[in-house]
């Protein structure tokens, strides 16, 4: 005789917390934390994680890191093993110390030919992503817009949010050679615009910018009034030609500012240290809001700063690295079917993402990116924000160059067995 076995009781579903209702709506309300869709970098690590589970004889190939490979310069580190033992830089550094205000202003000269006012135009900053998380709380009230590239860095249209303001995004698309369509956007989008956000050279799509575009976009800001706030974290890695400052550009700097990073060009990432430059007010501006935000990195990190931007040729032999590896990327992407070529800035290279594998069709970069990693072991970060791409990064890992053209022949060999469709 058949018995039943009683069902297990479902699970029980938690009890929301007395204050859920006390969410701010900016991050969702009430319904914070109850959501389900899950961040596409998240998805990344996931599917890293369960591809080494799988296949732990396979090695994996990771072109998906986006921060540099090597430890900051032995002399950095140096520096700052030295500065961390004095009790004079045990204190809050608020808006900044002198000294490394002054190795900026110095460093732009050099660099770029830019004369900032180390006291008034510049300013330190915790690494650039809390500079954009802070701008608009300077500039945006609730009905203004930032406009903003798409793909693209998005802390800067979080914190617009945030403020009641909204973003107008401005695809980036190869028809327009990864320039925005300034005149595209809408008058009434325009009467309401406070801030454009520029990052060039561009994250994700390498693209470098050019003095022309430049020129265009302080007319454009001139015209609709509009405060100009450049992405330069990338800057010294620009392969097309000298880098570029939008502050060397005549009138820039009566526009906007830039936004600048110790991580990607001088190998110290994790560090936390950048810097805002440009006009004086609007560097006023972003001092204030920061000075009742934070206070300020600890000084030996600056001190450490300060003696990395004074070598020029720390940023060329990290600029040199990333090109010969994107070089050798460019070639082997290139043989397997990518349409790809060198770009112009970055350590990324932003290519058309495959349509199909063997039998396997792929309706976005997304599904692509998956395919990489679960069937190759070979991570990547999907974009399909304006079409299907995937980003490859030259930030791997690899002892020396030996190392790097095994890893190369190693992508070639996957990729080539993949048989993927264009």
């Amino acid at each position: 005789m058949a018995t039943n076995t009683p069902a297990s009781p479902a699970p029980a579903v938690p009890a929301d917390p007395w204050f859920q209702d006390r969410f701010a709506a900016r991050i969702g309300g009430a319904n914070y934390g109850k959501g389900t869709a899950i961040y596409k970098f998240e998805l990344i690590k996931r599917a890293k994680r369960k591809a080494m589970a799988d296949h732990p004889e396979r090695r994996l190939l990771d072109f998906g890191i986006g921060e540099n490979d090597e430890m900051a310069p032995a002399s950095v580190r140096a520096v700052m093993r030295r500065e961390i033992d004095r009790p004079e830089n045990r204190g809050y550094a608020d808006n900044g110390i002198a000294e490394f205000k002054t190795a900026v202003a110095a460093f732009m000269a050099r660099e770029f030919g830019v004369e900032l006012d180390p006291v008034t135009e510049v300013n330190h900053c915790i690494g650039s992503k809390t500079a954009y998380a802070m701008l608009p709380a300077a500039f945006i009230d609730p009905g203004d817009v930032t406009l903003m590239t798409v793909p693209g860095y998005p802390v800067a249209g979080t914190a617009t949010g945030w403020f009641g303001g909204t973003v107008h995004k401005l695809p980036l698309l190869p028809e327009n050679n990864f320039f925005p369509d300034l005149d595209g956007i809408p008058a009434e989008v325009l009467a309401r615009t406070k801030l454009l956000v520029l990052c060039y050279p561009n994250s994700p799509t390498g693209k470098a910018a050019t003095r022309e575009f430049y020129e265009k976009v302080i007319h454009f800001a001139r015209q609709h009034r509009i405060i100009v706030v450049q992405d330069a974290a990338h800057i010294m890695l620009s392969y097309d030609d000298q880098p570029l400052s939008f502050l060397s550009v005549p009138g820039a700097k009566e526009v906007g500012i830039e936004v600048h990073s110790m991580s990607k060009g001088f190998h110290m990432i994790g560090w936390r240290l950048g810097w805002v430059c440009g006009h004086e007010k609007l560097v006023r501006a972003f001092a204030d809001i920061k000075d009742n935000s934070d206070s300020g990195q600890f000084m030996a990190i600056q001190k450490a700063g300060a003696a990395a931007l004074a070598d020029p040729s720390i940023p060329r032999l990290v600029r040199e690295k990333y090109r010969r590896r994107l070089e050798k990327l460019v070639g082997v992407l290139h043989a397997c079917g990518f349409e790809c070529e060198m770009p112009g800035g970055t350590y990324f290279l932003y290519t058309k993402s495959p349509k199909g594998a063997g039998d396997r069709t792929f309706a976005t970069a997304q599904d692509a990116s998956q395919f990489l990693i679960h069937e190759l072991s070979m991570s990547t970060v999907p974009w399909d924000d304006c079409g299907a791409y995937l980003r490859f990064s030259a930030t791997y890992e690899a002892e020396d160059e030996a190392a790097e053209d095994d890893l190369m022949a190693e992508t070639h060999a996957r990729l080539s067995r993949a048989r993927l469709k264009f």
